[in-house]
């Protein structure tokens, strides 16, 4: 919807990562990386985008947050067996280290479920 599209412009704290530029931000990133693979015409992901905006924003000086858009991005979304929306994969120097699926759309929960995987 295009309200949904108006939250993603400039000054998005997360930012989005494609079929041609995931290598690159995520595989080859270093440091903890949250990805959050959603979809436009998701409801739940309209609901989840303030909060991950604002958790974004809190984790912004350790921690990076991407999003992909599964329905341009569909073989992302097949590598990572994404089944529903949205779905949150955090990666650790290139390795899958924690996996969330419809995260409450909660600061606190979110908080804890993009940096967890991260805790020693």
């Amino acid at each position: 919807m295009p309200q949904g599209s108006n939250n993603h412009k400039s000054g998005d704290t997360i930012r989005t990562a494609t079929g041609g530029s995931f290598s690159s931000r995520v595989l080859e990133g270093k440091g903890p990386i949250a990805v959050e693979f959603m979809s436009y015409g998701c409801a739940h992901c309209r609901l989840l985008e303030p909060v991950l905006q604002k958790v974004a924003e809190m984790v912004a000086s350790t921690e990076k947050v991407y999003r992909v858009n599964i329905g341009v991005e569909q073989e992302l979304s097949d590598r990572y067996g994404i089944q529903g929306t949205p779905t949150l994969i955090m990666f650790l120097d290139g390795n899958v280290v924690g996996r969330v699926e419809g995260p409450s759309p909660v600061v606190s929960s979110v908080l804890a479920e993009i940096t967890h995987p991260f805790e020693s």
